[in-house]
C-alpha cells in the first residue's frame, strides 16, 4: 500500500523516490499537528482536572451588576444578527410605506421604511459596486433579506422604465465586442463575420507535443498537460494510444480528444536491458521499484545477457501485466 502511494506521488509530482519518502512523511507530520489538538482535548486532557478556587460572592455581584449594563448592546446586536427572524417581533423603528426606487433611496429612507440598518448599508454598498435591481425579486438577492419584509414593500417598490423594459435583446447588445459598435449595421453582418472563428484544432504527435498543444484540448488544463508530458517523458514515449487511460486524473473527455488529436508517430525511446544500471531502470515509468530493478540486474549478473522476454520472465519478479506493457521499451 505504502509503495503504491508512492508510486503515484512521483507520477504526479514527478520527483525521485527519496523525494517521495520525504513527500509522504511531511503529510503524514502534518496530519498529526492538524489532529493533535483535538486528540488532546478529547483524550488527554480530561485526565487532567485543573482544581479551580470558589469567586468572591463580592466579585459575582459585580460582574452581574457590569453585564446588565451593557445589556442593552448586546440585546440590540443580537437583533442585527437574527433580524430575519425577529423583525416582525421587535422591527428597527415605526414603518411609514411609501413608494420608493431602491436603486435610489437613500440609506434614511430604507431605515425609514423598517429596513435594518446593516441591511441599508448592504444596499448602498451593492449600488455602489455597480449593482442595480433590475426586477423587484432582485432586492431578495441581498443577503438576510427577510422575505417576509419583501412581501410589505413589494407594493411599493418603483422601478425606473428602463430597467422594466430591460430584455434579452437588450442585454445581447451589452455583451457585443467593445471594437464593433452597436448599430444596424453591425447587426446585419453574417454571423462568420462578426466574430473571429476558432483555429481548428489538427491531429498532432504526442510524442512531440508541448503543454501549449495539450492545453487547447477540451478537458485537459495545465496541471494535466504537465502530467502527461512528464508520464511520456519516463516511458520514453508512447507506442500506443491505448496507454492515455494510465495517465494518473485523466478523464473520459480528455481520453476522448486525446484518442482523436494525439497520434503516435514517432518512435520511441528503449532501455538496452543488458547494461542499462539501477538508475536508468528505475528512471522508467514501468519500473519504478529498485528491488524489482534490483533482481533484474542481479539474475543478468548470475545467468549472462537476456536473449528475449522469455529470460525476463525467468527472474519470477514480473507478472504478466508487467512484461506486457515493458515488453515494447525493452532493447535485447
Amino acid at each position: 500500500m505504502f509503495r503504491r502511494i508512492l508510486d503515484q506521488l512521483q507520477d504526479f509530482l514527478g520527483i525521485s523516490r527519496k523525494q517521495a519518502r520525504g513527500a509522504a512523511l511531511m503529510m503524514i507530520i502534518t496530519l498529526l499537528i492538524v489532529w493533535f489538538p483535538f486528540i488532546f482535548r478529547r483524550l488527554i486532557l480530561p485526565h487532567f482536572p485543573v482544581a479551580t478556587a470558589p469567586v468572591p460572592t463580592r466579585m459575582l455581584d459585580s460582574v452581574a451588576t457590569l453585564m446588565d449594563q451593557e445589556q442593552p448592546d448586546f440585546e440590540e446586536k443580537n437583533n442585527k444578527n437574527n433580524y430575519k427572524g425577529n423583525y416582525s417581533k421587535t422591527p428597527v423603528r415605526p414603518q411609514r410605506l411609501f413608494k420608493f426606487d431602491p436603486n435610489r433611496a437613500s440609506i434614511a429612507e430604507l431605515e425609514e421604511l423598517g429596513i435594518a440598518p446593516f441591511l441599508a448599508k448592504r444596499i448602498e454598498k451593492y449600488r455602489s459596486k455597480g449593482g442595480r435591481f433590475r426586477k423587484k425579486e432582485d432586492l431578495l438577492h441581498i443577503y438576510d433579506f427577510p422575505s417576509d419584509l419583501y412581501q410589505q414593500l413589494e407594493g411599493y417598490i418603483i422601478l425606473p422604465e428602463s430597467f422594466k423594459k430591460f430584455s434579452r435583446k437588450d442585454s445581447s447588445q451589452e455583451r457585443l465586442p467593445k471594437s464593433y459598435p452597436a448599430n444596424d449595421h453591425y447587426n446585419n453582418l453574417p454571423k462568420a463575420n462578426r466574430f473571429p472563428a476558432r483555429t481548428a484544432l489538427v491531429p498532432f504527435d504526442i510524442n512531440k507535443a508541448d503543454t501549449t498543444e495539450l492545453i487547447r484540448l477540451r478537458g485537459i488544463g495545465s496541471k494535466l498537460a504537465i502530467r502527461i508530458i512528464r508520464f511520456r517523458d519516463g516511458l520514453g514515449g508512447f507506442h500506443s494510444p491505448e496507454q492515455y487511460p494510465e495517465i494518473f486524473g485523466i478523464d473520459s473527455l480528455a481520453l476522448t480528444e486525446l484518442n482523436r488529436y494525439a497520434k503516435v508517430l514517432s518512435p520511441i525511446t528503449r532501455i538496452k536491458i543488458n547494461t542499462a544500471d539501477l538508475e536508468r531502470l528505475t528512471a522508467h515509468s514501468y519500473l519504478r521499484n529498485k528491488k524489482l530493478a534490483g533482481v533484474i540486474i542481479n539474475y543478468r549478473n548470475q545467468h549472462g545477457p537476456y536473449q528475449s522476454i522469455d529470460d525476463l520472465r525467468k527472474t519470477g519478479v514480473l507478472d504478466e501485466k508487467t512484461l506486457h506493457k515493458i515488453g515494447p521499451y525493452l532493447e535485447f
